[in-house]
């Protein structure tokens, strides 16, 4: 049983739960089965789109125990036993047009999402086919996409070589300031996403949903993008790999993720 104060866990995906290679360890595997069997939820916070968590979430057996996924950095909540989504913050729909003009006049790539794939705006490039590989879903090119897109969607990725994405990022973040929140989550990736979405502000959704306070939750990265929910979290944890910035947001550093950082957290916490 669990008779720590911690009710919950929140882990980010890639450079905290899976190692350099990318796989989650047995240790790691074994120890969040056992959390979960003793009742603790635990929820993956991720900047991947929805369908790029499924094989992480599988293998934590997130359904089995009706565990949660916020995906699109927490742009959207899944209830991933019932596959209800508890909550979600799309693009305005208005916007859609505007956007893919704005990557057109700066020779950006764009990408969206659709059910299980990528969906490219312009011609397929490296950044793209990377995306979709990492997230372990097809890509496919989209004539016409303004209009094509007539469904709802978290967020748009555009892409290009990191020294232009600079200077993209600064020209669109003050077009859009106030009305988009856009940020590289990569120096290839920018990211043009609902206002006022970030891991924090979606874990306080959750947490509401579940009855739980903040002060039950740890939270775990080694992102910036990771940074909001660390503060936010009773416990931040900050991985040794993390960047410093991230490292001086968290209450506790635990080993690196090539370590299984993540198995010393449940040790020592839960």
């Amino acid at each position: 049983m669990n008779h720590s104060k911690y009710k919950m866990l929140v882990l980010d995906i890639d450079g905290t739960l899976t190692n350099s290679r990318k796989e989650i360890t047995p240790a790691t595997r074994a120890a969040l089965l056992q959390l979960q069997k003793d009742g603790v939820y635990v929820a993956i916070a991720s900047g991947r789109p929805t369908p790029g968590v499924r094989a992480t979430a599988a293998a934590l057996e997130l359904e089995r125990f009706s565990n949660y996924v916020l995906s699109y950095n927490g742009a959207c909540i899944t209830n991933w036993g019932t596959g209800e989504i508890i909550a979600q913050q799309t693009l305005p729909a208005h916007l859609i047009p505007d956007i893919f003009q704005s990557a057109l006049t700066e020779h950006a790539g764009i990408i969206s999402y659709e059910g299980d794939g990528v969906i490219a705006g312009t011609p397929i490039d490296e950044y793209m086919e990377l995306e979709a590989r990492i997230n372990g879903i097809p890509i496919r090119y989209i004539d016409n996409f303004a209009e094509y897109i007539t469904f709802p969607v978290n967020k748009c990725l555009m892409t290009g070589k990191p020294e232009h994405m600079a200077e993209v990022e600064k020209t669109l973040a003050c077009k859009y300031e106030g009305i988009l929140n856009v940020y590289r989550s990569e120096p290839f990736f920018l990211e043009m996403m609902p206002c006022g979405v970030d891991k924090a502000n979606s874990l306080e959704k959750l947490l509401l949903h579940l009855g739980l306070s903040k002060d039950e939750m740890v939270c775990c990265g080694d992102g910036y993008n990771d940074i909001s929910m660390i503060r936010y979290a009773g416990l931040g944890v900050a991985m040794k790999n993390a960047q410093p910035a991230v490292q001086e947001s968290a209450d506790y550093i635990t080993a690196s993720n090539d370590e299984d950082g993540i198995v010393q957290v449940i040790e020592q916490f839960f």
